[in-house]
């Protein structure tokens, strides 16, 4: 490893479990910033590394611009530097990218999250490079994300080489899916954030340098014990415990995954509403199997609250 990647790798700042929160939203659709408060402080209670904030679980997409930053806001000002903040500002134009990383940064947002351009925008690799430099001088760590499947983008171990030369690019969020892509992207010795749920401990064991995981919601307490017994290099308890999480984490990756988390942090005792439209709730069919995959945890979170 060459001593730019070293310092890459060594500043990274946000290792651990980095919860992309869901959005309550009350009976009328509107943002419920009181639970979320309390949503916030039963993360923390739970052990959570740090936060995404306007996550894709978040439902980022169905969120107005001015919802965004009003719940980056609210969120940095409840968690007030006990836990990292990771901000999420993607957006269609590079010029709204910039105005969300700016206004996140006001907010005391330790990071952002951008996914690359996407909706027919620039696929080869200049033109990512490019995208993410007019934003890089907004003064906070930027964070790729590699979810090639959604955006057509893919973040490949060359092209992360060429992001991680731009000023306060920090690193790769990979939610591809292929552990041996992400592996590839680990090998760089630069920062790459394991993004896949059903991947959590075999991505540690690869040496991802952090997780962004929205399956925590319905089980934090869980995947906390997980993940810190991982990083611990305590296998064989984290195996015993990922025993417990795998058949919901392998489940809600199939499909629906945004619907399964909302029903899933009802079920374990959270709660965070419904998702917004055009997502509706989980059918009764998928509810019943999501409640079979989730077996023990659902006692075991409901016990901590």
């Amino acid at each position: 490893m060459n001593k730019k990647r070293f310092e890459k790798m060594s500043s990274f700042q946000f290792t651990g479990l980095n919860l992309a929160i869901t959005t309550p939203f009350d009976a009328q659709g509107k943002i419920d910033f009181p639970r979320f408060e309390q949503l916030i402080e039963r993360y923390i209670a739970a052990g959570v590394h740090g936060f995404v904030l306007s996550s894709g679980t978040g439902m980022h997409v169905y969120l107005s611009k001015e919802e965004s930053i009003e719940l980056i806001t609210f969120g940095a000002k409840v968690i007030g530097g006990r836990a990292k903040v990771i901000a999420q500002t993607s957006a269609l134009l590079a010029d709204d990218v910039v105005e969300r990383t700016r206004r996140a940064a006001d907010a005391g947002a330790d990071g952002v999250m951008v996914l690359p351009p996407f909706f027919e925008g620039p696929t080869d690799d200049q033109g990512i490079i490019d995208f993410y430099t007019t934003f890089a001088s907004a003064g906070l760590p930027v964070i790729g994300y590699n979810v090639p499947q959604a955006v057509g983008v893919e973040v490949t171990p060359s092209l992360l080489c060429e992001l991680c030369k731009i000023p306060n690019f920090a690193g790769v969020k990979d939610s591809s899916g292929d552990l041996a892509a992400q592996a590839s992207l680990i090998r760089t010795g630069l920062p790459a954030m394991n993004g896949a749920d059903p991947l959590v401990p075999y991505a540690i064991f690869a040496g991802c340098a952090g997780l962004i995981w929205g399956g925590a919601n319905m089980a934090p307490k869980t995947c906390v014990s997980l993940v810190n017994a991982a990083l611990e290099k305590r296998w064989d308890e984290a195996r015993e415990i990922w025993k417990q999480l795998e058949p919901v984490m392998s489940l809600i990756w199939q499909g629906d995954y945004v619907q399964s988390v909302y029903a899933g942090v009802e079920m374990t005792g959270y709660g965070a509403g419904n998702p917004r439209r055009p997502l509706a709730r989980l059918s009764s069919e998928k509810v019943e199997t999501l409640r079979a995959a989730l077996g023990s945890l659902v006692e075991i979170e409901a016990s901590s609250l």
